[in-house]
């Protein structure tokens, strides 16, 4: 270790770059990288695709002397500030609640996401004893949002009785999936699609098979609850797991999370 510190002592007296250089160019490309990981599988991703080659347009008539498109886009780039603040304003809300994710309020973060777990599980449990169907995904890192905007946005915190009201049989939201973002479900009724494999059980019904088809596009954590059998499934990467109860069903749902 003491030698690794001499060799990169000796480097940075050779060059001018200075230990606070490479501090700040690390911070830089780590917020970069946060910020593609939290765009990805949104839509914002296309629009930063957007003015990503907007800027090489930009650059490109400057190089070969386009005046008039280069003064449309220098006029267009001294609003970029604004226009970003409004078209990613979902995006900045969830970055910003991200930073709670960091080392330092691990924690938290874990107490918060155990206790969304059972209130999930409880109301599953309940809806399960009482053979009413339902199905529940837990956002990961791919961005569920296509699927949200397809449902009815509810954004509202997890809560037990919620979610025994979206899936009630009487209710309007009970046909499709729950979706939770955090701690917060963001929409009901939400269509998923269907798996494509002739692999699987006869007796696995719709709700199975847009669960798994859901794992097969994104890392979600799908619960689903059987009114036939009563019986909840985790599904996570196509794969199904069946018979899990209590605390069993609860450590594998955290596992799956983290």
């Amino acid at each position: 270790m003491s030698l690794f510190i001499e060799r990169l002592s000796a480097f940075l007296h050779s060059t001018n770059l200075r230990l606070s250089d490479i501090v700040d160019i690390l911070i830089i490309a780590i917020l970069i990288y946060n910020v593609l990981t939290l765009i990805r599988g949104t839509r914002a991703y296309q629009m930063v695709l957007g003015i990503a080659v907007m800027v090489a347009f930009y650059y490109g008539s400057q190089f070969f002397h386009l005046r008039t498109v280069n003064w449309l886009l220098r006029n267009f780039f001294t609003y970029i500030v604004i226009i970003v603040i409004v078209l990613f304003q979902t995006e900045i809300k969830k970055g910003l609640a991200s930073f709670g994710r960091n080392p330092f309020f691990a924690r938290v973060v874990r107490s918060t996401t155990e206790k969304i777990v059972d209130e999930i599980l409880i109301a599953c449990t309940t809806l399960a004893s009482q053979r009413m169907g339902a199905i529940v995904a837990i956002e990961r890192e791919v961005g569920l949002k296509n699927y949200i905007e397809g449902g009815v946005t509810l954004d509202a915190h997890v809560t037990y009785d919620l979610l025994l009201s979206v899936f009630n049989p009487s209710s309007p939201l009970h046909d499709g999936a729950a979706i939770v973002q955090g701690n917060r479900i963001s929409a009901a009724a939400c269509f998923l699609p269907l798996t494509l494999s002739h692999d699987l059980s006869k007796d696995l019904g719709t709700r199975h098979r847009a669960a798994i088809g859901l794992s097969e596009e994104t890392d979600a954590v799908i619960l689903v609850v059987s009114e036939e059998t009563g019986i909840i499934s985790l599904v996570r990467t196509g794969r199904l797991v069946r018979n899990l109860t209590g605390d069993a069903l609860k450590q594998r749902v955290l596992e799956e999370l983290r």
